[in-house]
């Protein structure tokens, strides 16, 4: 075997060894927790922090673990792939990428435009097309005998409430959900060179659609979220009657800082409700409970997302030599802080391997929303969609099951784990 070969060959192993690795985390997770300090995990290239007081540790010294390098892609797209997208926008740090005054000048339209008001303005939307969706959705599975979750529902409310958080067009926001699908395709699958290109060419076509948002809010400011970044992060100073556009640096970041609220905003809640459905169908008492007892609707939100949550964790580096659970580790080490493996830690959760939706309220404080500086600001709007989603299909089709003939199979990735497929029946 020449080197050309032997490096493909050893690409390929580590791409399936990393698909074994992201369709089930789990048992590498608990062996970990087992096991005295860290664990490098070389598929990962980086050291596992696995149980819930080191990665509370972790996400409370910024100073210590930095956020530079958390969404770091698992994969390196071709050359021809890297072309297309340089010759888009080029990209800048965001909130998930950045700490102390950076990370709090980006954070801060979030909070505001993610707040508990925002949030409590946008339910009876929320709840308006979850009722619409469910209804298609329980059309489609009279008229199939089954319908896949995901793609009727799952993949479709998320994208619909953040393009209106955003002000974007209700007919922009397929093209915004599909390019911010070939973006996580692109950074975090290996994919055949041409499907690389095509989905290059999807992101571009994404960043000129968020570019375009940007540089119209900057003329015609509304009351959505797109007007408050620009805002923050590209403050006016032109003393003339009229606003001055925004440069070529202001572009990009805004382009960056949208596309990552944009993939953040729907593809996790988009798989937290897949996950939620998935393990209440698959624990039957759960669900019959929960059918009977609405109440229970926010507990099992929580425990859902406990349980097997959408974003099973993210990078840190190191930015001097420390020690974390006995493990010295030098300046310029990768941990990956696994909010999932934190939740399933027998130390901070009884019994953690049990779906049970009836669990004490102080049992439910996990890690699924991350935590500290970084904590989610999204948090709410997520467990808002995932409860109004519940409320529906509880309501219109308490019968719900899985469809025996077509296994349940999880998507490849560590940052949005849900179903491929999650088909239905009654």
């Amino acid at each position: 075997m020449d080197p050309a070969q032997q490096k493909r060959h050893d690409l390929r192993k580590r791409h399936d060894l990393l698909d074994e690795l992201q369709r089930d985390p789990y048992p590498l997770y608990a062996h970990a927790r087992r096991t005295e300090g860290l664990t490098f995990v070389p598929t990962l290239d980086a050291w596992l922090v696995s149980r819930d007081a080191d990665i509370r540790e972790v996400l409370l010294r910024p100073q210590d673990f930095s956020s530079a390098q958390a969404l770091r892609p698992d994969v390196v797209p071709s050359p021809a792939a890297l072309a297309v997208l340089g010759s888009g926008f080029a990209p800048r740090p965001t909130v998930v990428s950045t700490d102390g005054p950076a990370h709090r000048r980006h954070r801060a339209p979030l909070n505001s435009g993610l707040s508990a008001a925002r949030t409590a303005a946008l339910t009876p939307y929320i709840a308006q097309q979850a009722d619409t969706l469910a209804e298609a959705f329980a059309d489609a599975v009279a008229e199939h005998g089954h319908a896949d979750l995901m793609a009727h529902y799952a993949r479709r409310l998320p994208g619909a409430v953040i393009g209106r958080l955003l002000g974007l067009d209700p007919a922009d926001v397929p093209a915004a959900v599909h390019g911010s699908y070939s973006a996580e395709r692109l950074l975090f699958r290996p994919l055949p060179e041409d499907e690389q290109t095509a989905a290059a060419e999807d992101v571009l076509a994404l960043q000129h659609l968020l570019d375009r948002y940007a540089r119209d809010r900057r003329t015609r400011p509304r009351e959505d979220l797109t007007s408050a970044m620009v805002a923050a992060l590209a403050p006016d100073a032109g003393l003339g009657p009229g606003p001055r556009e925004l440069t070529a640096d202001q572009r990009c970041e805004l382009v960056s800082n949208l596309q990552n609220l944009l993939i953040a905003g729907h593809l996790t809640t988009t798989a937290l409700i897949g996950t939620t459905v998935l393990h209440l169908l698959r624990h039957r008492d759960q669900w019959e409970l929960l059918c009977t007892r609405p109440e229970l609707i926010p507990a099992a939100v929580e425990e859902a997302a406990r349980y097997d949550t959408a974003v099973q964790g993210f990078r840190r580096t190191t930015t001097r030599p420390v020690t974390l659970a006995g493990t010295e580790l030098p300046a310029g080490a990768t941990v990956f802080v696994a909010y999932g493996s934190a939740n399933r830690d027998p130390a901070r959760h009884p019994d953690p391997d049990t779906f049970d939706i009836t669990r004490h309220r102080l049992e439910l404080r996990h890690l699924s929303f991350g935590h500290g500086p970084h904590g989610c600001p999204g948090s709410q709007l997520a467990r808002t969609q995932i409860r109004a989603t519940l409320e529906a299909l509880t309501r219109r089709l308490p019968g719900l099951r899985l469809a025996d003939d077509h296994p349940v199979v999880m998507r490849p990735t560590l940052i949005h784990r849900s179903p491929e497929e999650l088909r239905l029946t009654c």
